[in-house]
């Protein structure tokens, strides 16, 4: 009887396993988001989050739809030697599609989309310029030479600096690329892991290559430049039912002017726009909005609350 029993637990098990397997299979979209110790600490207090995003599973591995900001920024100007000693500018990118790649040598999902950008720059090398910005400490930048080495990555890598991730900024997780037109505008940014097609049917429709997707426009308010998150009208997770315009103005007005306390260093619109997960910028994006709907800051050009003081400093010895 006990053999019996064990028996059918076993067969249980496995088709409850089996069944898992099959659902997980199915799923077109697979987000891990963990917290990961920013060795770059020293650059940029912002936390680093890796979000994977698998390919499609179904149907094609094309894109139908692609879209492209209607208001593109000029991708922020730098000159910079690549870990190879090589020059790198971005005077010298007109002409060309650019896909700049920031990733480091300790992200799983960078490495695993190395091989793409490698293909990627191999096939439209005359009209592609694939160029990765290396979060990887400096110190370690003979490591992230080793490992580039080792990988055959045929495109120029740079190490990351304060002023390129402050002239970037909004890179909330690795990998982030960012897509830049053959006028060197900034037309797209992708954060996480996504397939070679994805970044091939943009390059083609902007060489102007045939391809079988319908190109949209989409407004920039912080998507890809968090500097325009002031153009928002609606913002991750913040729920603006029931204000008036201009209510929901006042509001806009207090979330772009208040720093969030995450450590971000960020507004709170912008926070909410770079890390949609991080609950603090929620939770004060909550009470600012409540604040409004009480009446507490009804005008649009009432000042912004005020931040509070700093902790004083110990006098040391």
């Amino acid at each position: 009887m006990n053999r019996y029993f064990i028996l059918i637990l076993a067969v249980a098990a496995g088709l409850a396993g089996i069944a898992i397997g099959i659902a997980a299979g199915r799923s077109n979209l697979v987000t891990v988001r963990h917290r990961i110790p920013d060795p770059r600490a020293h650059l940029e207090p912002a936390r680093v989050v890796t979000t994977v995003k698998n390919a499609p599973t179904a149907q094609s591995d094309r894109m139908s739809v692609i879209r492209f900001a209607s208001n593109p920024q000029p991708a922020p100007a730098f000159l910079v030697r690549d870990i190879a000693g090589g020059v790198v500018s971005t005077a010298d990118w007109h002409g060309k599609v650019v896909l700049l790649n920031f990733w480091a040598t300790w992200c799983p999902p960078c490495r695993e989309e190395i091989p793409e950008l490698i293909d990627l720059e191999t096939r439209y090398k005359d009209r592609l310029q694939v160029i990765g910005i290396s979060m990887d400490d400096p110190d370690e930048v003979g490591e992230v030479k080793r490992f580039s080495e080792k990988e055959g990555v045929n495109y120029p890598i740079v190490m990351a600096s304060r002023e390129i991730l402050a002239e970037y900024g909004g890179v909330p997780a690795l990998p982030t690329s960012f897509v830049v037109n053959t006028d060197g505008k900034i037309v797209q940014k992708h954060v996480g892991l996504y397939p070679t097609f994805v970044y091939e049917t943009e390059l083609r429709s902007l060489l102007g290559l045939p391809v079988e997707a319908t190109v949209e426009t989409f407004e920039d308010t912080g998507q890809i430049f968090l500097k325009n998150a002031a153009l928002a009208t609606e913002l991750p997770d913040v729920d603006f039912t029931g204000l008036s315009p201009e209510l929901r103005k006042a509001a806009l007005k207090r979330l772009n002017s208040e720093g969030c306390s995450c450590g971000c260093r960020l507004t709170l619109a912008q926070c909410r726009i770079n890390d949609t997960s991080c609950p603090v910028s929620k939770k004060l994006a909550a009470k600012v909005v409540s604040e409004i709907t009480a009446g507490s800051s009804a005008s649009p050009d009432a000042p912004p609350a005020p931040s509070p003081a700093p902790a004083p400093v110990p006098n040391q010895r």
